[in-house]
C-alpha cells in the first residue's frame, strides 16, 4: 500500500493520555496498530505508543480514505490519526484501560510504516521463550512490561546522579581501554593495531582508578558504569554489566553506610516501598553461623546454631564438631516423606550427616539408640526447642581419632558445613512459604575473612580484592595468622542478595607490600600488574574506602524479577551471545592481518599438541 508522510504534524497528546475532560476536542496520535477489529462498516484500532492504548473507531460516512486505509493495516504497522475525543457509552467503557472512557472517532488516517507479522503476541507476556524475545528484542521491548522496567531504571538513575550530587560526590568517568590485572574474573582483551602483540582489557572494575582519584584529591567520587568480566553466565550475571561506583577520602565506615541507605530508601520510594534505615549490621561469622550464607536473607527466621556433640555422644557418632542445630517451630508435626526430602536437600546441600529430634513430650530422636536419651535432650537444650517443634541437626563425618574423639573442622570445612545449612534453611523457608511477598530486608554483612586458602593453588588468596584494608588490630596476623585475619570489608544485601560489596582500602605501601606478600604475589609481579597504582601509592595517599552497588541487580529487585535481562535493553544469552546483533561473530581476514593476529585451527592446535607430547616423551 501506499504510505503517507507525516509533514509538520505533531502530536497532540500521546495514547494513554486521554480522559473524559478531552471529549470534544481535536487531537492527533501517532503510534503502532496493538489490535484492529473489523465489523464491516465500523473498524476499531486499538493504538499504542509507550504511554497506554487508545481506542479510535473508523466510520466510513466520516471519512470514506481513512476507513479504506483501516481495512488494510494490520499488527504492529505505524499510524497518525486525526480526529476527535467522543465519550463511549457505558456498556462499551473499557476499565482496564486509563484511557477506556474515551475513544477517537477518525477524521484522518495517515500510514507512515508497515510491519512484518510480528515473531509473537505483544500481550502474551509469559509464554513466549527467551531466545526469540532476544532475536527480536526491538519488539519485545515494545511491550509494556519492558517500558516500564527501562523507564523506571531511568528514573532511577536521576535519583542517584541528585542524590550523590547532594553529597559532595562528582560524576568522574574512567577509561574502558585499560590494562589486564588477572585478579579475579577473566579480562575481555582488545588488541592494538598500533603497537602489535599489546592488548588492552575492558575493566572488571574501575577499583585502580577510583583509588587513584582519591589521591588526585578529588574527595568524593561516583559513576555509573559499565564493567565486562568474560565468566559463566547466571540469572544476576552477565558479560558487560553496570554499577554504581562510589568511593571517598577520609571515610568512616558509617557515613558511608548512611548515604547509600538513604539512596537505598530514596529509590525504592519509586516502587512504593518504605525502607526503614539504618540496617542490621551482621559480622560475618554470625551470619555464616545462623544464616548459612554471607548474603542471608532475612525475611524469615530459622537461624541456625553451632553446638558441641555432647559428652556421651562422642566417639559414637563420626561426626566432626561443631555440628549445627535449627529449631523448626512446630516442625514436629512433619511427617516422614517430608523429613526424608529435608535429608534429601541436606545430602544435595553437602552435608554428609543428618539428624531430627521431634520435642512431643519430650526430645524424641532415631539418634537416641546411638548417642542416648540424655544426648538427644541436650542438642534440643542447646537450641531451646519447645513442645510442637521439631530440631534439624547437620554435620560433616570425620574419621575418629585414637582416643575415640571425632576430629574438629577446619575453617574452610567449616565454611562447608555452613554453606549446606544455609542451602537447608532457603528450601525449609520455601517449603514452609515463610518468604511473603512484598517484604523486603536490607542488612550490611561486616568483618570478613581477608584471605582465604586456594587448595588448588596451594596458596592464599584475596576473598575481596588485593587492596583490602586488613582490620587495624588484624595487622600483625597479616603474615602470622592469615586465616584469623579479617578485613574492612562490607557487602550490602537484600532479600538474600548481595547488591553491592566494598571496603575501606589500603593507603599505606607497606601494608599493601605485606599483603602481595601472603598472596604470594612477588615484588616483581606487582610491578608487572599495578605498577602505575603503586607508585601512586608513594604520593601521599589518603585514607579511603567506597563500593560498588549492581545496579541490574538492584532494577530487578525493583521490578520484581529474578533475572537481570528482564531490565537490560540489550542483554547476551547466558552463553554470552547477542541473538539480535549475532554477536560474537566472525572478522574480515584483513582486519586479523592489520592486527598481526593468526587464528590457530583445529589442525594447527593438534600439531602443536603432538610437539608438546612429543617433547614430553
Amino acid at each position: 500500500m501506499e504510505l503517507d508522510l507525516l509533514g509538520d504534524r505533531q502530536r497532540t497528546h500521546r495514547c494513554g493520555e486521554l480522559r473524559p475532560e478531552h471529549a470534544g476536542q481535536k487531537v492527533f496520535l501517532a503510534g503502532w496498530v496493538a489490535r484492529r477489529r473489523d465489523l464491516g462498516n465500523l473498524i476499531f484500532i486499538d493504538l499504542r505508543d509507550h504511554t497506554g492504548v487508545t481506542q479510535v473507531v473508523c466510520r466510513p460516512e466520516l471519512s470514506a480514505a481513512a476507513h479504506a486505509k483501516a481495512e488494510q493495516v494490520r499488527s504492529e504497522y505505524v499510524l497518525g490519526i486525526e480526529g476527535e475525543v467522543a465519550l463511549r457509552t457505558p456498556e462499551t467503557v473499557n476499565k482496564d484501560l486509563a484511557s477506556g472512557e474515551v475513544e477517537v472517532v477518525v477524521r484522518e488516517l495517515l500510514v507512515l510504516n508497515e510491519a512484518r507479522t510480528p515473531p509473537f503476541p505483544l500481550d502474551d507476556e509469559g509464554r513466549t521463550n527467551e531466545e526469540p524475545r532476544l532475536r527480536y528484542r526491538y519488539i519485545d521491548l515494545r511491550r509494556a512490561r519492558m517500558q516500564h522496567h527501562l523507564r523506571l531504571r531511568h528514573q532511577a538513575g536521576l535519583v542517584v546522579r541528585e542524590h550523590m550530587m547532594e553529597h559532595g560526590f562528582v560524576d568522574i568517568e574512567t577509561p574502558f581501554l585499560t590494562r589486564s590485572t588477572p585478579e579475579g574474573a577473566r579480562d575481555y582483551l582488545v588488541p592494538s593495531r598500533v603497537h602489535p602483540g599489546h592488548f588492552y582489557a575492558l575493566p572488571q572494575s574501575p577499583q585502580l582508578f577510583k583509588q587513584i582519584l582519591m589521591i588526585s584529591g578529588f574527595d568524593r567520587y561516583f559513576q555509573i558504569v559499565r564493567c565486562f568480566r568474560d565468566e559463566d553466565l547466571r540469572a544476576d550475571r552477565q558479560p558487560e554489566f553496570t554499577q554504581i561506583d562510589v568511593e571517598m577520602a577520609f571515610p568512616r565506615r558509617e557515613v558511608l553506610f548512611g548515604i547509600i541507605e538513604s539512596l537505598m530508601a530514596k529509590l525504592f520510594a519509586l516502587v512504593d516501598v518504605k525502607v526503614p534505615v539504618p540496617f542490621p549490621i551482621l559480622p560475618y561469622d554470625e551470619a555464616m553461623e545462623k544464616y548459612g550464607s554471607d548474603k542471608p536473607d532475612l525475611r524469615f527466621g530459622l537461624e541456625w546454631k553451632r553446638v558441641p556433640l555432647p559428652e556421651s555422644a562422642r566417639g559414637k557418632v563420626h561426626v566432626a564438631e561443631p555440628v549445627k542445630a535449627l529449631r523448626v517451630p512446630g516442625g514436629g508435626s512433619f511427617s516422614r516423606s517430608q523429613l526424608d526430602k529435608l535429608h534429601e536437600a541436606s545430602k544435595n546441600a553437602g552435608a554428609d550427616w543428618f539428624g531430627t529430634i521431634k520435642i512431643a513430650g519430650g526430645a524424641q530422636s532415631p539418634l537416641a539408640k546411638v548417642v542416648g536419651d540424655e544426648a538427644v535432650g541436650s542438642l534440643a537444650d542447646a537450641v531451646q526447642a519447645a513442645e510442637g517443634d521439631l530440631v534439624l541437626l547437620l554435620g560433616l563425618k570425620s574419621e575418629a581419632s585414637p582416643g575415640g574423639h571425632t576430629s574438629g573442622l577446619s575453617i574452610e570445612k567449616l565454611r562447608h558445613l555452613d554453606s549446606a545449612s544455609g542451602d537447608v534453611r532457603l528450601d525449609l523457608a520455601r517449603k514452609l512459604e515463610l518468604i511473603k511477598p512484598g517484604t523486603w530486608a536490607f542488612c550490611w554483612v561486616v568483618d570478613f575473612p581477608m584471605f582465604e586458602y586456594d587448595d588448588k593453588e596451594k596458596r592464599y588468596a584475596a576473598m575481596h580484592h588485593p587492596f583490602t584494608s586488613p582490620r587495624e588490630e588484624d595487622m600483625d596476623k597479616i603474615e602470622s595468622d592469615p586465616s584469623a585475619c579479617k578485613a574492612r570489608a562490607y557487602d550490602l544485601v537484600l532479600n538474600g542478595s548481595e547488591i553491592g560489596g566494598g571496603s575501606i582500602r589500603i593507603h599505606r605501601p607497606d601494608i599493601q607490600r605485606r599483603v602481595f606478600q601472603t598472596l604470594s604475589i612477588t615484588p616483581e609481579k606487582a610491578r608487572e600488574r599495578f605498577g602505575f597504582f603503586l607508585d601512586a601509592l608513594e604520593s601521599g595517599a589518603p585514607p579511603h574506602g567506597g563500593i560498588a552497588l549492581g545496579w541490574d541487580r538492584i532494577i530487578a529487585l525493583m521490578c520484581g524479577e529474578t533475572n537481570i535481562r528482564e531490565v537490560i535493553a540489550f542483554p547476551k544469552t547466558a552463553s554470552a551471545m547477542d541473538l539480535m546483533c549475532d554477536a560474537p561473530g566472525r572478522v574480515d581476514p584483513d582486519q586479523l592481518h592489520e592486527l598481526e593476529l593468526e587464528l590457530k585451527t583445529a589442525e594447527s592446535m593438534e600439531a602443536v599438541r603432538a610437539v608438546q607430547h612429543k617433547a614430553e616423551r
